[in-house]
């Protein structure tokens, strides 16, 4: 007899002995007892039945054995050659050939009497799979597969099938896969910390029944879990695109890349928001920008030079904008006669950005669209210039009170973005002119009015994306404006040297990387666009 009848009888047993034992239960309490006691033999009963029924079919012959199990560790043992791996997204050009091997993470599974619906997801594809019991699949195949944990990496050897009705759930709708062979690679935790379909989620979605969301600090705290969600698939992926095509680009009108020192012996640009290293017996700090040797190579004869590298803030700014640690795109190049022929260039430089992400990463845009609302990015071309005053006569207009020589508020900057996109229609532009006192030393003043620069700032969805200038490439007027800034000329003697054997006008500009793509994106924290984000109060993973 099974536990479960044994715990019947007994109980039965002890009911009798009560009313022997002359305890009153009435008629109504009689019947009760008495259904309730049958009613719990006939679930030990059915629960006996499904144990002893379990048990057969697992001491049945197994007709697939060999075809599903967990592989052992990959340790280059074997090359496997044999097998003819496809990607998820290529499925649909090898349907009716037969045959293949894909490799992916389960998504999502769920048993069904003999058969058992994976899905099969591989970075930002996914694909229906099915086990059905047959002469391939056993029973014992079609439970394991439905036990498999979630993100476990999975071989499978399948038969792509066309499918008489999309599947919604899936980015290829119209095939699934007839798994004959399927093998854990990598098995994951059954417990996770987050659930991809819930960080997966949009943002916009109705709050009808269950709607779990995940919050930032959990996304950041597990972030390996996090990144696979389609939409950082394609938000990392659009990320790369920047930087290629920043590459791309500027290598086409000649540029050269260089690669510049992060640990120095000076601010890059004055100010206490330096992080200090210890170097040796001395102290040193990490590169606010690579803005002294983007000048040192223009002086060497470069001509125009660019450089992408990590570039480090000491600002303590908790917002949806800063990051301690950045990648900046930085650029750098000689002109003729006036800076307004690189700010041209690089202007230019972001609408062919604009341009190449708009035409080659839609599928990127589109999977980020899904979870976040994204509205595509306008932009004019040639791009639009204002004045740094014509910007402070806008804001004035729209009831803003600021001064001439003050610098944009974020607020302000915000609001001048949108003043800029009911008047002319771009969520990118350019202000030039910026006043002289909230400039680094090394800006050229204007020579007609000396309350402003040859300096610049480019904007997009009203907010800064790029800060730059001519600089001064003479010696003895750069001492002279570092002295002012109260900047020791000693810690830079080896930039002002650089100078002193003759250097042609120059000019440049350093970008955000990241702010670029939650800009271009219209996210709403730079968290969003930043692998492993490092802020005032985030230092892991």
């Amino acid at each position: 007899m099974e536990s479960g009848a044994i715990c019947v009888h007994s109980n039965m047993v002890e009911d009798k002995e009560n009313v022997a034992n002359g305890e009153q239960v009435s008629k109504k309490g009689a019947k009760k007892l008495a259904k309730a006691a049958k009613k719990a033999e006939q679930k030990a009963e059915t629960a006996t039945a499904i144990a002893a029924n379990n048990a057969a079919g697992d001491s049945a012959e197994d007709s697939a054995l060999g075809r599903y199990g967990l592989s052992e560790m990959i340790q280059s043992k074997d090359k496997r050659s044999e097998r003819n791996f496809v990607a998820v997204h290529e499925l649909s050009s090898h349907l009716e050939k037969g045959l293949l091997w894909v490799r992916g993470r389960v998504h999502t599974s769920r048993s069904k009497g003999k058969q058992c619906f994976l899905i099969l997801r591989q970075q930002s594809s996914t694909v229906q799979c099915i086990l059905a019991v047959g002469d391939i699949i056993s029973k014992q195949m079609v439970k394991f597969a439905g036990n498999i944990p979630k993100e476990s990496i999975i071989d499978i050897q399948a038969k792509p099938v066309s499918v008489p009705n999309k599947i919604e759930s899936c980015t290829e709708q119209t095939l699934e896969l007839c798994v004959e062979q399927i093998f854990v690679i990598s098995q994951a935790k059954a417990q996770l910390p987050l659930q991809i379909e819930d960080a997966s989620r949009p943002e916009n979605a109705d709050d009808d029944g269950l709607n779990i969301r995940v919050n930032q600090d959990t996304r950041l705290d597990n972030r390996v879990l996090d990144l696979r969600t389609p939409a950082n698939q394609a938000i990392f992926r659009l990320e790369a695109g920047v930087c290629r095509l920043f590459r791309d680009i500027l290598t086409e009108q000649g540029f050269t890349e260089i690669h510049t020192p992060k640990i120095i012996s000076a601010a890059s640009e004055g100010g206490a928001n330096v992080f200090t290293v210890s170097y040796f017996k001395d102290s040193a700090y990490l590169a606010q920008s690579p803005q002294l040797y983007k000048q040192m190579a223009i002086a060497a004869d470069f001509d125009k030079v660019y450089t992408v590298g990590a570039v480090f803030r000491a600002e303590d700014s908790n917002t949806h904008r800063h990051l301690t640690e950045f990648v900046g795109l930085d650029l750098e190049m000689a002109f003729k006669y006036h800076y307004h022929e690189v700010l041209h260039t690089i202007g230019n430089t972001f609408t062919a950005i604009f341009k190449g992400l708009r035409d080659n990463y839609s599928r990127e845009i589109e999977s980020v669209g899904q979870q976040y609302k994204v509205d595509a990015f306008k932009f004019l071309e040639p791009p639009l210039i204002l004045q740094f005053s014509e910007g402070v006569a806008m804001l004035r207009e729209a009831g803003v009170e600021t001064g001439d020589e003050e610098d944009l508020s974020t607020p302000n900057e915000k609001l001048l973005g949108r003043l800029v996109k009911a008047k002319y229609d771009t969520d990118f532009y350019i202000l030039d002119k910026f006043p002289l006192a909230i400039r680094p030393f090394y800006t050229m003043p204007d020579p007609s009015n000396s309350t402003y620069s040859n300096s610049y700032d480019m904007f997009m969805r009203g907010e800064e994306i790029l800060s730059g200038a001519q600089r001064i490439h003479d010696p003895e007027y750069l001492i002279e404006r570092a002295k002012h800034h109260g900047i020791d000329t000693t810690k830079i003697a080896a930039y002002i040297e650089s100078f002193r054997y003759g250097c042609p006008p120059h000019a440049g500009g350093g970008i955000g990387m990241e702010r670029v793509v939650m800009l271009y994106l219209g996210l709403d924290n730079i968290r969003k666009t930043s692998m492993f984000p490092r802020d005032p109060k985030r230092l892991t993973p």
